[in-house]
């Protein structure tokens, strides 16, 4: 068994995958690279494939039909051989310091009876242009270098939560957890990044600024123009977190409490981006998700309505929506995306 599975979802990437292969291979043969096809039309395949025949000890290849990045992280679960699994995006890289002390945990956990479910560590947003780089940290949050329980994570702050990039599960917590993104939609890092949490009991973290988080390009899923054209995929993820949410305990453990915070935030975008498409279709379909979270799960509706940006986001008057609007535009100046 390889310590750990790092899987690079590829689509159309040959200007930029060997970039992210690069940072990876430091890794060695303790390092699976599953670099994942998903019916690239450019060179994408070729490199891939030499990639593999360099490095066939740490590189393999799957070649696909076109699902979308969420079938792409789906068939890395499924080939996995490591103890841990970590997405890589293509356009994305790692940092050669804090990987070899990434590493060095792993390596500790491969020994222990009761293994972390989570390793988390920080990330970066590498935006293009930008002079200062965001670092998202939980030094605040979470105990440091050492194994703990939800029972030890303290309250995070408005807009800061634990994403796909910060995040290496133990690979077995995924299977276990039953997976599976869907397929042809963006935003399904959320559903990563929240779907297997009630199955991890343990975690740990490392503050290292490990993942380095590419922001720039004019077709990225972020970027808020492509962000209101897939309003509808934005909506499908955050349906599917009301119904994880849903399916929680009521208890207001700690647990429950992050989870509440990330859907809040999910559905705060969702929310904004309807509010910014500026058609009255959009707003019925804003209304829609709300009442589909009060029919789903009415204690969460109750909390995220009564919030400032819930109340306002809830009412139809321009006062209402320049509040939510300008609450989002804050946020994005505090941390960095889109």
């Amino acid at each position: 068994m390889k310590l750990l599975t790092i899987a690079v979802p590829c689509y159309n990437s040959e200007a930029y995958m060997e970039h992210c292969v690069d940072s990876l291979l430091p890794g060695g043969d303790e390092v699976e690279i599953l670099l994942i096809n998903d019916g690239s039309k450019d060179r994408t395949p070729e490199i891939a494939d030499r990639l593999a025949e360099q490095y066939p000890d740490i590189v393999s290849v799957v070649h696909k039909e076109n699902g979308g990045h969420g079938s792409g992280v789906n068939v890395g679960i499924e080939r996995a051989r490591g103890l841990y699994y970590k997405v890589v995006d293509s356009d994305d890289w790692v940092d050669a310091g804090a990987y070899e002390k990434i590493l060095d945990a792993l390596r500790e956990f491969a020994e222990l009876a009761e293994k972390p479910d989570a390793v988390i560590s920080n990330y970066v947003y590498e935006k293009e242009g930008a002079r200062h780089k965001k670092v998202m940290r939980y030094t605040k949050s979470l105990p440091q270098e050492k194994i703990f329980t939800w029972e030890d994570v303290k309250g995070m702050g408005l807009g800061h939560y634990i994403l796909m990039h910060s995040l290496i599960y133990r690979t077995q917590v995924l299977r276990d957890c039953g997976l599976h993104l869907p397929e042809h939609t963006f935003y399904v890092d959320n559903l990563f990044a929240f779907v297997p949490f009630p199955y991890v009991k343990r975690m740990y973290y490392l503050n290292v600024d490990f993942y380095r988080y590419y922001i720039g390009r004019s077709d990225q899923s972020v970027n808020e123009k492509v962000m209101i054209s897939r309003a509808d995929q934005q909506i499908r993820v955050n349906k599917l977190m009301i119904d994880c949410m849903a399916a929680q305990s009521t208890e207001h453990t700690n647990l429950r409490r992050y989870m509440l915070n990330y859907l809040s935030i999910v559905t705060t975008v969702t929310s904004i981006i309807l509010i910014r498409s500026n058609t009255e279709e959009a707003l019925k379909q804003k209304d829609e998700l709300w009442r589909y979270m009060k029919k789903k799960d009415p204690v969460t509706y109750v909390r995220l309505r009564r919030g400032l940006l819930g109340i306002a986001m809830n009412f139809r008057s321009r006062l209402g929506l320049s509040i939510a609007v300008t609450g989002y535009k804050i946020a994005q100046k505090l941390y960095g995306f889109n």
